[in-house]
C-alpha cells in the first residue's frame, strides 16, 4: 500500500495547477476573473516541452531546469512579463505553474 504522502502529492499538484489559478484570478483580476482563469489554465501548454524529453514522463525527474520552457532563463522571462499589463495574466499563470512544478521537485 502506498504511503499517504505519495497519494497526497498528485492531489496537491493538480489542485495547484487547476484550482489555485482560479483563486489567483479572482483575487488579482476580479473584473475579468473567468477570462484570467482560462488564460492561466491555457499556460499549461508550457508543458509541451515535455514532449522533447526522453522519456517524456519521468516521475523522478525535476522539470525545473530540465525542460526548455521550465529553464531558469524562461522563468526570468516570465518574471519580466509581469511588468507589462498585456502579458501580466500569462506571466502569473506561467510563474505559478513553475512554482507548482518546483514543489514537486521538493517532494523528491
Amino acid at each position: 500500500m502506498e504511503n499517504w504522502m505519495d497519494m497526497l502529492q498528485p492531489l496537491i499538484h493538480y489542485s495547484l495547477h487547476f484550482l489555485v489559478p482560479g483563486l489567483l484570478a479572482y483575487v488579482f483580476f476580479r473584473d475579468q476573473w473567468k477570462k484570467a482563469w482560462l488564460i492561466m489554465l491555457l499556460t499549461m501548454a508550457v508543458d509541451l516541452d515535455h514532449l522533447i524529453a526522453d522519456p517524456i514522463f519521468d516521475p523522478n525527474r525535476c522539470g525545473i531546469g530540465y525542460h526548455p520552457l521550465h529553464s531558469h532563463y524562461a522563468i526570468a522571462v516570465y518574471f519580466l512579463m509581469l511588468f507589462f499589463k498585456k502579458t501580466r495574466i500569462v506571466a502569473v499563470g506561467l510563474l505559478f505553474h513553475m512554482f507548482t512544478d518546483w514543489q514537486d521537485c521538493l517532494w523528491m
